[in-house]
């Protein structure tokens, strides 16, 4: 397939017209019979790329599979996902990680990257594979045990130095479980005790953001810290990153979540399972400073933590449902509702740009420009979309965002030189791609 972008504002500028040939490149010249699609009115960014998503294969199929999950992102715009390793089996060895990048090829509407676990099993003890999940087909650079923190020092510390020979990258779920147990729930404060709810307070996240700065200071080594929640945690990690960049040997980088940026504490006064998610919602003062550190440049990216769940797992008591919710088909509208004076350009940059930076992803996150592999999204920014929970591609429905109208609409996504998306729907299967 070859493309012709006409009228495009590309990152919200000027509109120029894109050419992509048939090897799923832009090129500066209109290929010879090249579909043509008008664009005129719509943004033009990169495509999306996705620091935190769970794709439940293998394990639970019956909250979501790398097809739908691939099927929810080309809709809301991602070219690229990175898939957590809190599958079953944990993807924590290089067979594990191989068959989760081969199920994406297989399903060919984004790139899916696996993330490998830290430890083996998730369980904070012992090292997984990861120089040989590096070493894969599946060249694993991003270590997370995402669903529960790395709470020992000294693994944490191991895991640092032993990435570092490879230019991987420990993201860590931050959350002293001294703190805040699996049982913590709800922000502590007057809210959680008037629920009769068990409290997560944010100084569970917030000291082992601090510990691992340190780490990765004494280490020189990349951390990643995985969906920031609180003004304290914002705090250490803007004196981590003035002192990275002072010492020039170490990186620190952090991402926040869609829904952290738009919704608030208050909401779990009804008991809805839905508004359950790992870290809580927290205080509007906290979600005013997470606002103002991903502007800044504080906090790196917006990253989903897509967490899909079946309907048995989800509608229980607050206290016995799971965490999480769902985000892949929805971020976008809520970056640009929760901030409507980001530009464009730096919506690229923390939703696409950056999260390929992060990840490792040489293919993603690159200029709209002749050279580049065809990676894009575009977007009425004009446009207005209430959320139908049961329109979702995902295999689950708990979305927060049901009833709720968020601005921009993702029209066409183009993943590879490929329509993955079309006038808002899927435009096709998928095939194989590299």
């Amino acid at each position: 397939m070859s493309l012709v972008i006409k009228g495009a504002s590309l990152l919200g500028e000027g509109p120029a017209d894109l050419f992509i040939d048939d090897t799923g490149t832009f090129v500066d010249i209109a290929p010879s019979g090249a579909e043509t699609i008008d664009a005129a009115g719509l943004v033009a960014l990169p495509g999306l790329v996705d620091l935190h998503t769970h794709l439940r294969e293998p394990g639970r199929e019956d909250a979501e599979t790398i097809l739908t999950g691939s099927q929810a992102a080309a809709l809301g715009g991602y070219t690229a996902v990175l898939a957590m390793a809190n599958t079953s089996p944990v993807t924590d060895t290089a067979e594990a990680a191989t068959r989760v990048w081969e199920l994406g090829r297989e399903a060919g509407l984004v790139h899916v990257q696996p993330v490998g676990a830290v430890t083996r099993g998730l369980a904070g003890e012992e090292l997984a594979e990861l120089g040989l999940m590096h070493r894969s087909r599946a060249g694993v650079t991003v270590f997370s045990d995402d669903g529960k923190c790395v709470h020992d020092a000294r693994v944490m510390r191991r895991a640092l130095e032993y990435v570092k020979a490879f230019g991987g990258v420990v993201s860590q779920h931050a959350q002293d479980p001294s703190l805040a147990g699996p049982s913590a729930c709800c922000h502590e404060g007057e809210l959680s005790g008037r629920l009769g709810l068990p409290g997560w307070p944010g100084i569970a996240e917030e000291v082992i953001v601090a510990r691992d700065v340190m780490l990765a200071r004494h280490t020189g080594s990349r951390l990643h810290v995985a969906h920031v929640s609180t003004a304290g945690s914002v705090e250490v990690l803007r004196w981590a990153k003035a002192q990275a960049g002072r010492d020039g040997h170490w990186d620190v980088t952090a991402e926040v979540t869609p829904h952290h940026l738009l919704l608030t504490s208050d909401l779990l006064a009804g008991y809805d399972p839905t508004f359950k998610v790992n870290p809580p919602l927290r205080p509007q003062e906290d979600v005013e400073a997470l606002r103002a550190a991903l502007a800044d440049g504080t906090i790196d990216a917006v990253a989903t933590d897509h967490a899909p769940h079946a309907r048995h797992d989800k509608e229980h008591a607050f206290v016995d449902a799971a965490f999480g919710m769902l985000g892949l088909e929805t971020a976008l509208g809520v970056v640009r509702t929760a901030l409507p004076d980001l530009s464009w350009a730096d919506v690229a940059r923390v939703m696409s740009v950056t999260p390929a930076r992060i990840a490792g992803l040489a293919d993603q996150g690159r200029p709209l420009a002749p050279g580049s592999p065809a990676n894009v999204v575009l977007v009425d920014p004009d446009a207005s979309v209430t959320v139908d929970r049961d329109a979702s591609a995902s295999l689950s429905r708990n979305n927060p965002w049901h009833g709720r109208s968020l601005s921009s609409r993702v029209v066409h996504t183009v993943y590879a030189g490929r329509l993955t998306v079309r006038d808002g729907a899927l435009a096709q299967a998928g095939a194989h791609s590299s």
